[in-house]
């Protein structure tokens, strides 16, 4: 039933870092709605609403089980809030997405990552005395112990630079585990900063042991994404200057995938952290669920489909087989599980990816078929009954070529801008003591009735 009460949202100083954590108080809520089972019985549901979307009710069936002998069917948690939030805000008929209240393409035109990092974890955009801060004690963390690099001897050549990321994040564990319990404020703290650094570092070594390179140290005086750069390409033998427009798209390109709300890899990074395990096995869980083709390795779909296309004489042919559900040819880029409208982040990387080629006079193909393919897919009707528009998987691929990011470091990519977010969600989680609950889903099953087991001379072949 349309009924709905207001949350009402208080500030809880969880730690000095994280400074505002948004919880909801369910006290004085006294609209419901109204669920009658199919024996007639009669359960009342208490009815919720955030701060944004207010016209969207949020139905508490906690004590659903308890009180009906019932529970819900959701497969995908299409339709399932598993934790109340105050990081990101999604809104997807509207196409709006907004980092604690600020527009995602206002961040990417008036702030650097740090900034964007300083506000998802500390719930405020930093002034330039917290700035400089922040930026000090990411630094003092960039640096992974010694014996780590040891650790990268392991993987053969050509590993993929995902597989690499999965496991040396996991192993932060290993190295950083003294004084980390995830109960201790100020541990969490240094877990946090511990992350944020080392990723670009982790990231870069992958990539170096992926092509057989010896490692580059991180230096401190750069940016976050000319840091990456520089440890990226540079070697023992040739000094790397860091071309700033490339910085730029980098910075730009982290911001717009920090974080996105309850996606699947940000969902596994809550429920590994719902069984208190150790916070760098938790983001080493969201790599792995990010690796999927499905979700952060799009963007690398989306150049292998460009390629495939070849030219713009080629676009109506793949649009008639994308329709025609031709086996194998799938329309990547396009279309997002919540937005029903374009992708506020496809509209800037859009914007983003015209600038960068004109100030570096950078002329790729692709561009153009990419631009051609989105105009044609716009204006067809069978892709407008769908709702399917330009994600911002679409164009980022193109930008990370123009800048010099291999294919296979594409996810890598997502993962370095992600875990900011990661890492922010798992804080929000831990800190509100109270209401972490272990994650566990229940099912629907559909096996075989009770059944007795037959000795192996009586069982039929």
């Amino acid at each position: 039933q349309d009924q709905s009460v207001s949350w009402g949202l208080k500030s809880l100083v969880c730690l000095k870092f994280v400074a505002r954590r948004d919880m909801v108080d369910v006290s004085g809520t006294e609209e419901f709605a109204t669920l009658t089972l199919p024996n007639g019985q009669e359960h009342k549901i208490r009815v919720y609403r955030g701060t944004l979307g207010e016209d969207i009710n949020f139905l508490d069936i906690r004590d659903l089980y308890a009180r009906t002998n019932s529970f819900t069917y959701d497969p995908g948690f299409t339709c399932t809030a598993s934790c109340t939030s105050g990081i990101t805000y999604v809104d997807g008929p509207k196409g709006q997405c907004l980092y604690r209240g600020y527009p995602v393409a206002e961040l990417c035109a008036k702030c650097d990552f740090m900034e964007v990092a300083h506000l998802l974890l500390n719930g405020e955009l930093p002034g330039k005395k917290e700035k400089k801060e922040f930026i000090d004690r990411i630094e003092s963390e960039y640096l992974v112990h010694e014996r780590f690099r040891d650790f990268f001897k392991v993987f053969r050549m050509n590993a993929h630079p995902m597989a690499i990321m999965v496991a040396a994040t996991g192993s932060l564990s290993a190295y950083y585990h003294d004084n980390l319990d995830w109960s201790k404020p100020d541990d969490r703290e240094i877990c946090a900063m511990r992350l944020i650094a080392k990723m670009p570092t982790l990231a870069a070594m992958a990539y170096k042991s992926h092509i057989g390179e010896p490692v580059v140290y991180p230096r401190a005086g750069m940016t976050y994404a000319e840091n990456f750069l520089h440890m990226m390409h540079a070697t023992p033998t040739k000094a790397y200057k860091v071309n700033p427009i490339h910085a730029r798209a980098i910075d730009k390109f982290l911001i717009l995938h920090a974080d996105h709300e309850q996606n699947a890899s940000t969902s596994t990074v809550r429920i590994a952290g719902s069984s208190q395990a150790n916070p760098f096995a938790c983001i080493a869980a969201g790599i792995a669920s990010l690796w999927g083709p499905a979700h952060g390795g799009a963007n690398e779909a989306v150049i292998k489909m460009l390629n495939e296309i070849g030219s713009v004489e080629n676009i109506p042919k793949f649009i008639d087989d994308v329709k025609n559900k031709r086996s194998g040819i799938r329309l990547m880029g396009f279309g997002h599980r919540v937005y029903k409208n374009y992708d506020p982040r496809a509209q800037y990387m859009r914007i983003l990816c015209n600038q960068i080629f004109e100030q570096l006079e950078y002329d790729d193909p692709q561009l153009q078929v990419a631009i051609a393919l989105e105009r044609a897919a716009l204006h067809d009707e069978y892709f407008k009954k769908r709702n399917l528009y330009p994600n911002v998987d679409f164009y980022s691929g193109i930008v990370l070529r123009a800048v010099g990011i291999p294919l296979e470091m594409y996810t890598v990519m997502f993962a370095l801008g992600r875990s900011l977010g990661w890492i922010t969600q798992w804080l929000e989680l831990v800190s509100a003591e109270s209401a972490m609950r272990i994650g566990r889903p229940r099912q629907l099953y559909r096996g075989p009735k009770q059944r007795e087991v037959q000795t192996i001379a009586s069982r039929q072949s």
